[in-house]
Formats: C-alpha cells, structure tokens, sequence
C-alpha cells in the first residue's frame, strides 16, 4: 500500500511539471515545429491562442475582419510516438537525478504536448527487446498510463539494441507520424533501420547523457558496475591517461552519433541529467519551426 502510494506521489508530480512546462513554453513551437508538415490544404478555422501565426490566412482574414488560420488535413490527428530506451545504461546518473528519470520527465512532457495540440501518442519502450507498446491514443488518462510506465516499468532485459525498437515502430505505425527517439545512444549497429523509419516517419533524436559520461572524475581506486552486461570492474581514475582515454571513447561516440543521425536528417538535441533540459527542448522546437 505505501509502495503503492509513492507510485501515485510521483505519477502526479511528474503530471504536475509536464503538464504546466507543456501549456507555457511548447505550445506554439509544438505547432509550428511538428504541424502541417507537408500536409495538405483541408480548411479553415478562426484563429487560437497558440498557432503559428505563418499559417494566418490572410485573404479569409481580411474579408471577415478576423483572424483565420489554414487547416492542413492531418493537423487534425497527428500521431506522435515516444521510443523509449530503457536498456541498463540508463540507470545511472550523478546528478541527484538517473537517466532515466530524466526520459520519463521529457517523454512526460513531449506527450502533454501532443496532448493539447490534439495528436495522439504512443509509446514503444525497448532494450535489446521490445518491452512494452502502448498503441496511440488521446486523453488525460492515457497519458497517466504512459507516466507510470515509464515510472514502474522494469525492463526484461538489460541490453540495448535500437534496431530492434526503430523496426518494430516501422511495422506497427503504418501511418506517417512524428516519433521522438529518447535513448544514450549507446549502441553501433543501427543505421540500417534508422534509414527506414526515418524514411517512413519524421524522427527526432533526444539523446540522454550524463556529465560523468563525458569526464571520469579523480576518485583515486573507484569501482564501476556495468548494468548492461552486470560486470563490475575496479579503475584507477587518478591515472590521468586513464581519464583521458575516456574522454577520448566518449567523444568518438558522440561523434559517430552526430554523424548518423546527419547523414539521415534527423534533428536531435542532447540533454544532461540535473540540467535544465526546457531549454533545449524550447531550441530544438524552434529550430525546427524555422525550416
């Protein structure tokens, strides 16, 4: 019962910061940066707090003396899919804060969003499996179920393999969507279906990271656990070449990631635990809104 009753505390908490980060800064860049993305022409409508005012209907406008906006036909019911990785590597975190908190927060966020601009959302969660689909639907209570998910949820398996999660998306999302890809990333073998789906769909890369990724801390004789292949190993991190070739591992793999997701047109943004990771997010919608 009180585990229960810590469940529903944080369930709410994240409700609660999602939703209120969602309704003040993404509601106008979620429109511009994800709406009518070549879509046709279907109607118009008067004009809301929070469209895009480029999509103003100028002619309409000025013969009723009132702001009217262009309607595209799939503005309507836009689905948007959250692909989760939930694989090992995400438990880990130095900042008050695992990684995988942080995607529950941003996948939180993303799909109250979504939410009050009308779409549907889903959810794909995946490690070097599928774990857990949640098909696209709309509402309040669905979104409760994708936050204690993502809350509750305890992977099968600690492993990572996007290929897996980015072909199973391309099968059961037939039709074209906009999917949000919230993983570290540390995975090489990928790019094939990373071609396809982003083929098919409109892929966004939010790559979840941590400062000690990027920089092993001087803490003398430290021992490490590996949670993807439950190995612990003892490293001296006073040994300054040691850190270097760590920082040099890491910078390769940021590098590779840059790389591919460029080569297939997929934006992406990077966000640190304990960080303010808002925003990016605002960015990245913006960015995307300008093209």
């Amino acid at each position: 019962m009180e585990q229960n009753t810590d469940i529903i505390k944080k369930v709410r908490k994240i409700e609660i910061k999602a939703r209120g980060l969602s309704q003040q800064l993404f509601s106008g860049e979620y429109h511009s940066a994800f709406k009518g993305r070549g879509m046709a022409f279907s109607e118009v409508r008067e004009y809301q707090y929070g469209d895009d005012v480029r999509s103003i209907d100028w002619n309409v406008t000025a013969r009723l003396n009132h702001p009217y906006v262009k309607i595209f036909e799939e503005e309507r019911e836009l689905t948007v899919m959250l692909l989760v990785d939930v694989s090992g590597s995400n438990r880990f975190g130095t900042h008050h804060q695992f990684k995988e908190e942080l995607v529950a927060e941003v996948a939180a966020t993303l799909a109250f969003s979504a939410i009050q601009n009308n779409d549907k959302v889903g959810v794909i969660m995946f490690s070097d499996r599928i774990e857990k689909f949640i098909p696209p639907k709309k509402g309040s209570s669905h979104i409760l179920r994708i936050i204690r998910e993502l809350i509750t949820y305890k992977p099968q398996s600690n492993g990572t393999d996007i290929s897996e999660g980015l072909r199973y998306f391309t099968n059961v999302i037939k039709k074209r969507c906009t999917a949000f890809l919230l993983s570290d990333f540390y995975d090489d073998n990928y790019n094939d279906a990373l071609k396809i789906a982003s083929g098919k769909h409109d892929i966004v890369a939010i790559r979840i990271a941590d400062e000690k990724e990027v920089h092993l801390p001087d803490l003398g004789l430290a021992k490490f656990y590996d949670p993807e292949t439950d190995e612990t190993i003892w490293i001296d991190t006073a040994d300054a070449s040691i850190r270097k070739d760590f920082a040099a591992r890491y910078a390769a793999h940021v590098t590779k990631v840059d790389e591919t997701l460029h080569h297939y047109g997929i934006d992406q943004t990077i966000l640190y635990t304990g960080e303010d990771y808002v925003k990016e997010l605002k960015k990245l919608f913006e960015r995307r809104g300008r093209k």
